[in-house]
């Protein structure tokens, strides 16, 4: 029991290291870890409020690099959304979904790590769609971050930037779906042992990720958050088909 619980908190750690220096928080690669320790609607709850505590992290480390225009205009429609994803999924079968969001980001990540002169333009309507999805997703799966960091790495925002700006908007999400997976039962009073873990987990892992990230060029960054993406789209892929 207790090396499962070490192991489940390095995990959650080295979640919490990647998911900073990749700018789109650790719950993309959180939400599958967690599932081989507890069932799926515990995952949303317990990931959920792990994000909480990750993403207030983010903000007063990289506060500076906030950006407000991005953060309302992803923001609201996300928070929107995400409640309206968190109600829904106790009514739609997530694997289909995450079937088609893992080729999604498969082919989304190669197109701009081959064409390297490819950008989105951060027009008002691209940033509403994007934040639509975001936050529809994240109440449905449990994680919308690599839609928001697709997104947030096509208009080649800056690393602090988009760091900050994609964990304020987070936070707004993660609060919202928060109170709905509350009130679908899936936050557990027994968890709240592994929510402890997890709040020291977001402050060690967000510290130890802007260290590292201090010593990453903006290129290699945005190298970095696609390889990433195409990783957990490869990896979400794989286990759904397996």
């Amino acid at each position: 029991m207790i090396d499962e619980i070490l192991l489940f908190t390095l995990l959650a750690l080295g979640a919490e290291i990647l998911g900073t220096i990749s700018g789109f928080g650790s719950s993309v690669l959180f939400v599958p870890i967690a599932s081989f320790f507890f069932d799926f609607h515990s995952v949303l709850g317990i990931t959920a409020l792990f994000h909480v505590f990750s993403n207030v992290s983010k903000i007063l480390l990289f506060r500076k690099g906030i950006e407000w225009a991005v953060v309302l205009r992803i923001g609201i429609p996300a928070v929107i959304f995400v409640s309206l994803g968190a109600f829904l999924s106790k009514l739609i079968d997530a694997s289909r979904l995450e079937s088609f969001l893992a080729v999604f980001m498969i082919l989304f990540s190669l197109v701009f790590l081959i064409f390297k002169s490819v950008t989105l333009r951060p027009a008002t309507v691209n940033m509403l769609i994007g934040g639509s999805l975001s936050g529809l997703l994240a109440g449905l799966v449990g994680t919308g971050g690599a839609i928001r960091g697709m997104l947030l790495s096509a208009f080649r925002m800056e690393k602090e930037i988009f760091i900050a700006t994609s964990a304020l908007i987070d936070f707004g999400v993660d609060l919202s779906r928060s109170a709905v997976y509350a009130v679908n039962g899936y936050v557990h009073w027994h968890d709240l042992p592994v929510i402890l873990v997890l709040l020291f987990v977001s402050i060690v892992g967000t510290y130890l990720g802007k260290k590292i990230l201090k010593i990453i060029s903006e290129e290699n960054f945005r190298i970095i958050v696609l390889l990433m993406i195409l990783g957990i789209g490869i990896f979400t892929a794989v286990r759904q088909f397996m």
